[in-house]
């Protein structure tokens, strides 16, 4: 039988089932009441895995969830087409095709041979989760101009994949450069 969590015991990045679906939580609040006999709430932003839909929902601290039935695989990125985005599994190597609902925006953080985590529910995929960090080459930035070294300036430039972020002024095209999938910004050189 699976583990039972408490709401009160949900944290940021915990994953839980809830009415049987998984879910994902992305902020946890505890409100506790001032008055005697009141009932400990926990707040949860959370997201469902399978829609990747977002929602606040109120649970009373003592409510208990399932541990969803959840596996990760490392899986490399091959290439999408009409079909949806294709991965190979890198413990069965086989191939495991992924619709744009499942995908979402991740594609424009994947070039060909990325790793990802491949998310697998009751042994179906599901999604992906990306690396905290992605190197990507910088396909177009204008030049620095001379003399326009303020500090924290930067400038828009369009990555491999399409993706769109803003680099610092000394970032030149074809450069690789490190970029956070979480907040979509710079993080560096590669």
């Amino acid at each position: 039988m699976a583990a039972l969590i408490d709401a009160i015991s949900v944290k940021r990045k915990t994953f839980f089932e809830f009415e049987g679906t998984p879910f994902c939580c992305l902020e946890a609040e505890v409100n506790t009441p001032t008055a005697r006999g009141g009932q400990t709430l926990v707040r949860l932003k959370m997201r469902n895995l399978l829609t990747n839909a977002v929602f606040e929902k109120s649970f009373k601290a003592s409510d208990k969830f399932k541990e969803p039935d959840l596996q990760s695989v490392q899986a490399s990125y091959l290439y999408s087409d009409g079909d949806g985005s294709h991965f190979m599994d890198q413990e069965s190597y086989e191939t495991v095709t992924l619709n744009g609902e499942m995908v979402g925006d991740a594609l424009e953080f994947l070039i060909e041979g990325a790793f990802v985590e491949l998310r697998r529910y009751n042994g179906n995929p599901i999604g992906i989760e990306l690396p905290i960090f992605v190197e990507l080459s910088v396909a177009y930035t204008e030049p620095a101009t001379r003399g326009d070294s303020s500090g924290g300036a930067t400038k828009p430039a369009r990555l491999e994949t399409g993706l769109e972020i803003r680099v610092p002024l000394f970032i030149k095209e074809g450069e690789k450069v490190k970029v956070s999938t979480e907040s979509r910004e710079f993080a560096g050189r590669a």
